[in-house]
């Protein structure tokens, strides 16, 4: 199971590294600015279904997810819900599409011959 971390700076510009023990903080999050309650509710779901992948692979919870989201919490807990945390990176990144976008371009809705319209 691959591992990641997550990469932010908070409003007040302390920056903290998370940790998940699963790539599936991409499906909630990507570099850029969230609303800090926007950021720890997104980053608290996706660490809790890597805690989850963890337990159904193993047969126990991942405490590092767990650590991560209390971490963060607490993190959070030190800012008004509206101001904005910035994601700065997320290592590893997602691999990158081996198809051009101009050939992704190409593609009409609903086609997946990567023939042109007429």
């Amino acid at each position: 199971m691959p591992e990641m971390t997550v990469q932010v700076r908070w409003p007040d510009g302390l920056f903290r590294q998370y940790y998940s023990p699963s790539l599936v903080l991409h499906d909630h999050l990507a570099p850029g600015w969230y609303r800090v309650d926007d950021f720890r509710s997104r980053a608290t779901t996706a660490l809790e279904e890597a805690s989850a992948r963890v337990r159904a692979k193993y047969g126990f919870a991942c405490t590092s997810a767990a650590a991560s989201a209390e971490a963060i919490a607490d993190d959070a807990a030190r800012h008004p819900d509206s101001a904005e945390v910035e994601v700065i990176s997320m290592y590893p990144p997602l691999p990158t599409p081996t198809a051009s976008t101009r050939a992704l371009a190409s593609l009409r809705p609903g086609s997946t011959s990567g023939e042109k319209e007429s």
